[in-house]
């Protein structure tokens, strides 16, 4: 009859161990449900941050790149006028440039040019070139320097009107005086005729 007060002791420690695991065995999945989804919450925004934080570096970086073209191309520009001013002086410097009068359909081969006797420029036509000729362009053929004074200029041009070759020589003068000369040839009358003109 003494076994009752003992057990009853026993029977409530094992209740109550029974219930501390089952509590502890409630509160993990518990644990395991809360972890996860903060997680999950955290990580998205910040990696959505990150792919910002990264297309507005490169958006950035991209501008930056475009301004440094910019600025290169600009500095080119000014170095090829600095070297022209430098290669041509205005108290020395001669241009010439050549233009097709309007309505002339003759094909033109080439030009040259020779100053003072001397051969300084040649140039052979391509038939991008020519049609720009036709539509009113105008080609700076030839810059150079000459000394101020009296010049000689003698001018060749080949080509074609119709089913005839066309093979034209004129000679002109000019004056160099303190500033540039620009010197400008017109083609005309079927590539047989070139007119001289000061610009």
């Amino acid at each position: 009859m003494t076994h009752p007060p003992l057990w009853n002791p026993v029977l409530r420690v094992a209740l109550a161990l029974a219930l501390l695991l089952a509590v502890g065995d409630s509160a993990h999945p518990a644990r395991a449900d809360s972890g996860p989804p903060a997680r999950a919450d955290s990580g998205p925004p910040a990696r959505a941050e990150s792919k910002a934080e990264s297309k507005a570096k490169m958006q950035s970086l991209d501008e930056q790149v475009q301004d440094i073209k910019s600025d290169v191309l600009g500095i080119a520009t000014q170095l090829d006028r600095l070297e022209e001013r430098l290669l041509y002086p205005s108290n020395t410097e001669v241009a010439v440039f050549v233009s097709v009068a309007e309505g002339e359909t003759f094909r033109l081969d080439s030009v040259q040019i020779q100053i003072d006797g001397e051969p300084v420029a040649r140039h052979i036509y391509s038939f991008k070139e020519l049609e720009a000729l036709q539509k009113g362009g105008v080609q700076r053929l030839y810059t150079g320097n000459v000394r101020t004074g009296e010049h000689r200029l003698d001018v060749h041009v080949a080509g074609k009107s119709g089913a005839s070759d066309v093979n034209a020589s004129q000679t002109f003068g000019f004056r160099k005086e303190a500033g540039p000369k620009l010197v400008g040839l017109t083609l005309a009358g079927g590539g047989s005729s070139i007119e001289l003109g000061g610009w």
